[in-house]
């Protein structure tokens, strides 16, 4: 009997090199600087966007300031602009822009207020001089407006000289409405 052994098949690495893989310095320092630039472009790029979007909440936060002092402005002169040939004009005017229960509280008034400006003859023209936003909190703005109101009376016909301020509470939400006023005593005649 007899053995016979089987050899294994030689393989093919048995008696070669080892094989190697060579990359040149110059391509390793061209993927290294390409790869340097994408997270430069990346990084800057991000900064951009999120810069970019700070100046434009910036830029949206001051035109709603410059709309309310706007606003402001523009109903101080309405409310102090008085005729007492034409008082109805001026309640008209104490209301536009507000809401319907600040207009209810004018109109409640109204009577009181009439009876003050006939006798005195009451007039005044009122000019802007300036309204700034006082604060802001989820979009309820207070704003002050402030007014130069030359006036004339039949106590006064030379007429006089005032600087009047309105406080305001104008609501971004309730589209742009003035939803509170203080400050009007102050463009009144008293008895």
């Amino acid at each position: 009997m007899s053995t016979a052994t089987e050899a294994a098949p030689a393989t093919e690495t048995e008696g070669q090199p080892p094989r190697t893989v060579s990359i040149r310095v110059s391509t390793v320092v061209l993927t290294a600087t390409i790869g340097a630039l994408v997270v430069a472009v990346v990084t800057f790029a991000s900064l951009y966007f999120s810069a970019d979007a700070t100046l434009a909440e910036r830029d949206a936060r001051a035109a709603d300031a410059r709309r309310v002092e706007q606003i402001a402005s523009d109903y101080g002169v309405g409310a102090s602009t008085i005729d007492y040939r034409d008082v109805k004009a001026w309640f008209a005017r104490l209301q536009t822009g507000t809401t319907a229960q600040l207009a209810a509280k004018f109109d409640a008034t109204a009577p009181q207020l009439e009876q003050i400006l006939l006798p005195l003859q009451w007039t005044s023209k009122a000019t802007p001089l300036s309204a700034t936003v006082t604060s802001e909190s989820g979009g309820i703005y207070k704003v002050n407006a402030y007014l130069d109101v030359v006036s004339t009376s039949a106590q006064t016909p030379e007429g006089t000289r005032t600087t009047v301020t309105y406080s305001l509470t104008v609501d971004r939400d309730a589209n742009w409405q003035i939803t509170e006023v203080g400050g009007l005593q102050n463009a009144l005649p008293t008895k």
